[in-house]
């Protein structure tokens, strides 16, 4: 159950490892015309400070580039912007995911001077604050500026020991998404999934519905695949296993909420909706199975979008489309499953100020009108989604921006999100909601006291 880990990432994951840096193996680089407005744009707002870096030059540790890479990505906004306003550059220090503390332990150490670490796959914050392998970021990014003021809840909320650690850019809606194929809806004479969600109907009992008739294992129809629709799930009641309130660390999982979710996961599991991990299916997931249209729902990060059409079609057809997670009938929102667009500042850093400007030049691509639709049109011709498939990524990005509920369970340490990790996920295996909580929820306030009273310290 730990495979869930590696794919927190929201774009395509890279496997080469090992001390090579570069700034870009594929240049893949804008046009002219839209270098120019982007530009133009950058050195005209009084969002971005004109100032000249003394070191242009910021180092990225991470198992993914932020430059093109073999994802079929043109250059994104923010790295012409950071280029265009401040003449800047991004190297690239790849490794692999798992091996990404390791390496930066290892970096650190060295004083090789790495700046900066993707905070989205939520286990950097607080652990890595508390550890030592980050330092704040209040004297490089002010967040009572216009430029930060959108987001400057968000980053509050996530203080530790007064001080901002982690520099959240935007909430992000595409962390969780039900994938389906329409073909296959159509041909079992199903509602469509996106005609519910626009009428407001598509919600846990429609879901579950859908699944009532679609499943029969004897005939290779099933219902629900792979590593995310658990936690997917949950995060529709509105309450996620652990977050932070007040500055402090906080358990979620003995509430009413948890219990709903869990309930609900383990009705699925004995109506017999759930395929991975039951009879002969293994546990080896499937997403093919959506192409091909022998599954009727792949919930996962959009991220398996974020590749060339030709590449997510090979997979999940030509008909593939997706909505949010199926609504919570008895929460008083609609809830998402939300991530972040975060990054952590390293110890050691040589040039904080540097990332600290290009985080602007991404924050004012998420605010320029302008700016933001060259960025939506280049990310749709990348990966060559349809206009359908924009506005519903667009819709879920406003529903995680409404109602952002980030989830610190592997943030507090790898212990304790490795214990909510496959504890949680136990009543969609057939164990009674009851019996996993009584064994698990003192060890959660354990691991959670911890770190709390090290903030007080």
């Amino acid at each position: 159950m730990k495979k869930s880990a590696v794919f927190i990432l929201a774009i395509l994951f890279l496997s080469a490892c090992g001390n090579s840096s570069s700034t870009s193996d594929i240049e893949n680089d804008v046009s002219a015309e839209i270098r120019n407005e982007i530009s133009k744009r950058v050195n005209e707002t009084d969002l971005l400070e004109n100032t000249e870096l003394e070191n242009k030059t910021i180092k990225w540790l991470s198992d993914w580039n932020i430059n093109p890479d073999s994802s079929g990505k043109t250059k994104p906004p923010e790295v012409v912007a950071f280029e265009e306003k401040y003449g800047g550059k991004i190297e690239w220090i790849q490794c692999t995911y798992e091996e990404r503390y390791d390496q930066l332990a290892t970096l650190i150490n060295s004083g090789e001077g790495v700046d900066f670490f993707y905070a989205g796959n939520m286990d950097a914050f607080p652990r890595g604050a508390v550890s030592g392998m980050f330092v704040p970021v209040d004297d490089y990014i002010d967040f009572d500026s216009p430029i930060w003021a959108s987001v400057k809840e968000v980053n509050d909320s996530l203080m530790w020991n007064g001080q901002h650690y982690c520099t959240v850019l935007q909430t992000t809606g595409d962390k969780t998404a039900c994938v389906y194929n329409r073909k296959t809806i159509q041909e079992a004479g199903l509602d469509d999934p996106a005609d519910l969600y626009t009428k407001g109907e598509w919600n846990w009992d429609t879901f579950q519905e859908m699944l009532r008739k679609f499943v029969d294992v004897d005939n290779q129809h099933y219902g629900l695949d792979g590593w995310w629709f658990e936690f997917g799930l949950m995060s529709t009641t509105g309450t996620v296993p652990v977050t932070v309130q007040n500055g402090e660390l906080v358990n979620n999982i003995g509430t009413p909420a948890m219990e709903r979710a869990q309930n609900l996961l383990y009705n699925l599991n004995q109506s017999g909706y759930i395929a991975i991990g039951t009879g002969d299916y293994g546990w080896e997931a499937h997403p093919e199975y959506i192409g091909e249209g022998k599954m009727l729902f792949y919930p996962v990060g959009t991220y398996v979008f974020y590749k060339t059409a030709d590449q997510w079609k090979a997979t999940f057809g030509e008909d593939a489309f997706f909505v949010p997670m199926p609504k919570d009938p008895d929460a008083d929102e609609y809830y998402i499953p939300v991530g972040m667009d975060a990054y952590m500042f390293v110890k050691g850093g040589q040039n904080p100020e540097g990332v600290a400007k290009f985080l602007e030049c991404k924050r004012f691509t998420k605010t320029d009108e302008t700016v933001k639709k060259i960025g939506d049109e280049q990310f749709q011709s990348d990966y060559g989604w349809t206009d359908e498939m924009m506005t519903m990524h667009i819709g879920m990005q406003e529903l995680a921006d409404k109602n952002p509920s980030l989830d610190l369970s592997t943030g507090v340490s790898s212990e304790c999100g490795e214990l909510l990790d496959s504890n949680l996920r136990l009543t969609a295996r057939g164990v009674p909601w009851n019996e996993t909580f009584d064994s698990i929820n003192s060890v959660v306030d354990t691991y959670i006291d911890e770190l709390n009273e090290q903030n007080k310290q």
